[in-house]
């Protein structure tokens, strides 16, 4: 929950550890079962849909700037049903959101901590009060069913808790190690302008907490989020507003990737990168961003947070029914659109049958239908992420057995609804076993051994999320070991991290694993300066004195 008090660093003793703030506490989740609750988000629905169709505009230097171009962000439940117009960012806007930027910088990074991180609070409380209609903005923008919904607006919270009172901390850094007759100080400065460049899958909380824990360490930023969830960003840049937040600290951007997101990338100004998307353009990022460009005076920084091809070994000796739900779960929630879903279950031989008999009969129960109605499952986000999976399914007809789904779904509103699908007898080299989908298809193939599991499911590129359902302490063990992923999950699904207990962040090709709501994630957007002080050269008073020793 928000607090309602804002600590400053005047109530911080750093000779007691006492902290004038609550302990953090993750944001719980709602019981949409409750019929009271249940009401509030259908009338929260019931208010959004009336601010549908809305045009926005830019944010530079805190001044409304219109563009000619547009971006109709579209619910992908209704493709027809327009969410928001938005101007698309020509290069003048990037040139200015970045000039924005670095003015502001100059006069924000001398705020203090206890003011910046109050910033966050206020949003997080804000935030707090507002947060049904948050989550309707993410079903009608993104498609996401009522808890989905929930969990985004949550963690986003979360973040906001986490990073105020991670800076706070931070702000009380100390050298280990006093050497003697020198006072030795160690302090965390921000970096300068940012970019952040965030996905349409969490719009509301990945993109907050890459923003806010620039923002919360002194720089200042350039957003630009998907072109898939442009309203989102523009809500939030309204909350943090509403805030407090001064002008040209966080400049808002809509547009592509290859315009906006390139410029951005390689302006001689932006010192760091902050992005999660794809493992392709993260690491056109990463390369872009390795180049000094004319005026540029030091190397830039990325934080990338990529794809996965996420796997869930079911052992011999699990409980057979929690894998089930397991593997659903984290598969087909969101209808696969996490880069933590569970795209490949590896299932020892001698309860394959078994299992996968279970896991067919409970994805079949799985009801598709519009978000907004809070169905299980959803649309995937756009046609062409639609036409992406559907091509993926036909690879996997040539590739494996198909054991239920493989089909789109049809419906009045045009939706861009697919069917969950599952796969058997994947081979491990298979296309869908190896390639990130992104969608509701899931491969389930077959082990002989523990020590072939393992080697299946560390069998690609990637390393971000995975999960082990065994009952033997000793495998246990040997995953924790060996089961080579930033965030790996013991008889639990592979989706769901939570702020403070699940740093997250991945392996390989899954990134730079950053470790987005851990304790050292705002060391990202920091850089560390000793200083160090001989003593003995003034008094009190001002007056030179010697030690003893001479020195």
């Amino acid at each position: 929950m928000a607090t309602s008090a804002i600590p400053t660093l005047h109530d911080v003793d750093p000779t007691d550890g006492e902290k004038p703030y609550p302990k953090f506490k993750n944001e719980a989740f709602l019981n949409f079962g409750n019929n009271d609750v249940k009401r509030a988000m259908q009338q929260a629905l019931s208010n959004v849909e009336g601010q549908l169709g809305h045009e926005y505009t830019l944010v530079i230097g805190g001044e409304r700037v219109s563009g000619s171009a547009k971006i109709r962000s579209v619910n992908p439940a209704r493709p027809a049903e327009i969410v928001g117009i938005h101007p698309e960012a020509e290069p003048e806007h990037v040139h200015r959101a970045v000039a924005a930027a670095a003015k502001a910088f100059s006069t924000w990074k001398m705020v203090p901590v206890s003011e910046r991180a109050g910033l966050l609070f206020r949003a997080a409380e804000i935030l707090t009060v507002k947060k049904l209609e948050y989550c309707a903005w993410l079903t009608y923008e993104v498609g996401k069913n009522w808890a989905e919904a929930d969990a985004d607006v949550a963690e986003c919270i979360d973040f906001l808790e986490f990073y105020a009172r991670e800076a706070l901390r931070l702000d009380q850094a100390t050298s280990p190690i006093q050497f003697p007759h020198e006072r030795n100080r160690l302090r965390y400065l921000p970096l300068g302008v940012g970019a952040v460049i965030a996905p349409w899958n969490f719009p509301l909380a990945i993109l907050c907490g890459m923003t806010m824990a620039a923002v919360v360490t002194g720089n200042t930023v350039v957003i630009k989020p998907s072109v898939d969830a442009p309203t989102i960003a523009a809500r939030l840049m309204m909350l943090l507003e509403e805030a407090g937040l001064p002008d040209g600290v966080v400049n808002l951007l809509q547009g592509s990737g290859d315009l906006a997101g390139r410029m951005l990338v390689e302006d001689p100004q932006v010192r760091f990168i902050a992005f999660t998307g794809s493992k392709k353009v993260g690491l056109d990022v990463h390369e872009r961003a390795a180049k000094a460009r004319p005026g540029q005076h030091f190397l830039k920084r990325t934080v990338l947070e990529l794809g996965g091809k996420d796997a869930i070994l079911v052992d011999v000796d699990c409980d057979i029914d929690a894998a089930v739900e397991g593997v659903a779960a984290s598969a087909f929630g969101f209808n696969g659109q996490k880069c933590s879903a569970c795209s490949r279950a590896v299932v020892d031989a001698r309860i394959y049958d078994v299992f996968l008999d279970k896991l067919i009969e409970r994805v079949q129960g799985i009801h598709v239908g519009e978000p907004a109605l809070n169905f299980a499952a959803g649309p995937v986000i756009s046609e062409t992420s639609f036409n992406r999976v559907i091509n993926y399914i036909a690879v996997g007809k040539t590739e494996a057995r198909l054991v239920t789904g493989g089909a789109a779904l049809q419906t009045d509103t045009g939706g861009y609804y697919i069917q969950p699908t599952v796969f058997a007898d994947v081979p491990p080299d298979a296309r869908i076993a190896q390639e990130e989908i992104f969608g509701p298809v899931l491969a389930v193939i077959r082990s002989n051994s523990f020590t072939e599991a393992l080697e299946i499911v560390n069998g690609t590129q990637y390393g971000l999320t995975g999960a082990i359902y065994s009952n033997s302490r000793e495998r246990l063990n040997m995953a924790a070991e060996q089961f080579h992923v930033g965030n790996l999950y013991l008889n639990r699904k592979c989706t769901g991290a939570m702020v403070g207990a699940h740093p997250f962040g991945g392996f390989n090709m899954s990134g730079t694993d950053s470790k987005a709501g851990g304790a050292d994630y705002l060391l990202l957007f920091t850089q560390g300066k000793s200083i160090a002080e001989k003593l003995g050269i003034l008094d009190d008073d001002g007056d030179e004195f010697r030690h003893p020793d001479g020195i």
